[in-house]
């Protein structure tokens, strides 16, 4: 494995964990006032993107991590409608 293929793993797996820290707090606050919806949309549909194109070039690496990117920031979308105050 050479280090652009390293370099991409790793950016991968740095971008699709960074929800986490997220998704934990709003489980556990069950607040989400501050967050901003229309910023997970746009993320979700770039992420969705990132996907289709990660198949388009045959590339499992893209594929994965914003894969499961997607579903992490479709878990925190959840919980923003879930959490969200009329």
């Amino acid at each position: 494995m050479n280090w652009e293929v390293v370099l991409g793993i790793v950016a991968g797996i740095c971008t699709t964990v960074a929800v986490i820290p997220q998704i934990i707090k709003a489980w556990k606050s069950k607040k989400v006032k501050d967050v901003s919806p229309g910023m997970f949309i746009i993320l979700m549909i770039g992420v969705a993107l990132w996907v289709v194109y990660g198949v388009v070039k045959n590339d499992i690496p893209i594929i994965a991590t914003n894969g499961v990117s997607l579903a992490l920031n479709s878990v925190m979308f959840y919980l923003m409608m879930k959490y969200k105050k009329d």
